[in-house]
Parts: C-alpha cells; sequence; structure tokens
C-alpha cells in the first residue's frame, strides 16, 4: 500500500475560523484598505472580497495592483491579541490525526506565525511534519499552481502519494491537476467531480481511508 502524506489545509478544515477569526481578519484587511487606499469602508470590504474571489487572496489583488508589500499587509491583517479565546478546538481532532497513517504536513494560505499559533492552540502541532505558509510559496496563494509546485520541491513530494484535505474546492482542482487525491470538507451540496471523497467534517476522514487507498 502506498505510504500517504495528508497536506491539510487550516481555517475551516482543521477547525471553524468563521465564527471568530475569519470576521477578525476581515475586519483587519478592510481597515488596512481603507488606509493605504484612501477608500471609505463599504468601498474597501466590497475590493477585498473582489480580489480574495478573483485571485484566491485579497493580497494577492493588492500585490497586483498597489504594489503592497506583502510582509507588512500580513502583520498588520493577523494581530491576534485574543486567539486562545477565538480558536474553537474540537477534542477528537487529536485522536482522529494520530489515526491516520502516513506524514502529515500543514498547507494553508495565511502567515507562518498564525498558522503555527492556531496548531498549538488545537494541540496538534506535534503531528505534523512541516508548515507549508504564505511566505514559503513567496506570496503566491492556493490555487495557484506556483505554490503547489513551491510547496511539493520543499517536502520532495511525488503528488500520486499526497490526499488534500480543504474545504476550498478551487484549492482542490488544483491538486486534483498535479495527481492527488482529494477530499472536501464542509456542507457543499454535490460533489465535483474532481474531489475523490466529501466529508461534513474532519472527524469523518478515518472513515475514508478505504476511499483514498
Amino acid at each position: 500500500m502506498i505510504r500517504l502524506v495528508w497536506v491539510f489545509d487550516l481555517d475551516n478544515t482543521l477547525h471553524n475560523a468563521s465564527a471568530h477569526v475569519f470576521p477578525h481578519i476581515n475586519r483587519g484587511m478592510t481597515a488596512y484598505l481603507q488606509q493605504h487606499l484612501e477608500l471609505d469602508e463599504q468601498a474597501a470590504s466590497a475590493l477585498r472580497m473582489h480580489y480574495w474571489q478573483r485571485y484566491g487572496a485579497t493580497l494577492s489583488g493588492m500585490m497586483k495592483h498597489h504594489g503592497t508589500d506583502p510582509r507588512h499587509f500580513l502583520w498588520h491583517t493577523h494581530q491576534f491579541p485574543e486567539l486562545p479565546r477565538m480558536v474553537l478546538r474540537e477534542p477528537r481532532l487529536r485522536h482522529v490525526l494520530k489515526k491516520l497513517p502516513g506524514r502529515k504536513l500543514l498547507y494553508s494560505n495565511a502567515p507562518q506565525q498564525y498558522a503555527r499559533a492556531v496548531l498549538r492552540l488545537l494541540r496538534v502541532d506535534d503531528l505534523f511534519d512541516g508548515v507549508f505558509a504564505i511566505e514559503h510559496g513567496r506570496y503566491r496563494p492556493k490555487p495557484e499552481m506556483e505554490g503547489f509546485m513551491r510547496f511539493l520541491r520543499r517536502h520532495r513530494l511525488h503528488p500520486a502519494r499526497c490526499v488534500m484535505v480543504e474545504d476550498s474546492a478551487g484549492n482542490l482542482r488544483t491538486a486534483r491537476r498535479l495527481g492527488m487525491k482529494t477530499v472536501l470538507v464542509g456542507e457543499a451540496a454535490r460533489k465535483p467531480a474532481y474531489v475523490d471523497v466529501k466529508i461534513r467534517n474532519v472527524l469523518e476522514l478515518p472513515r475514508a481511508i478505504s476511499r483514498l487507498t
């Protein structure tokens, strides 16, 4: 049997970021656009969403159209003084991840400092062999192919041995193009053709192993 490498997204895959984390990030990004592009709140929020939908990350649009320094942007938009209260930890997550055979890696569009902090708060940081954050992909986020290729080279991975676990169907489309197995996490009504397995939450993953090997 092929020794699998599990490639996990972070937000809304390993934990529920929609409740507290994403609203906080969205407010921070909107405020950043207001300040640096001299927009009102409504226009800044609309532009933030436009860039996210078009490029997969607001940062990409800011870099492409406004020459924004990505380090400056990420530092100012990922300040979390109350992060321990914001991260919703599922107590069974650690047990579920330990049941999965093979290496486990994190691949996130978030900055490294935030990603590692969340893994620690989820109490699963020691189960991961590596963290690939937006900095490591030279600020080319999923679903861009360039970021995926840097991820594979950095960890010396063969795509056919990887299972990507994500809440974003668009990111899984790129993973499938590279030859990875794909798991879509969430309440999506349908399973796209490029998705091997669809589960409601990551806790269901061990029951899906037989469909991924």
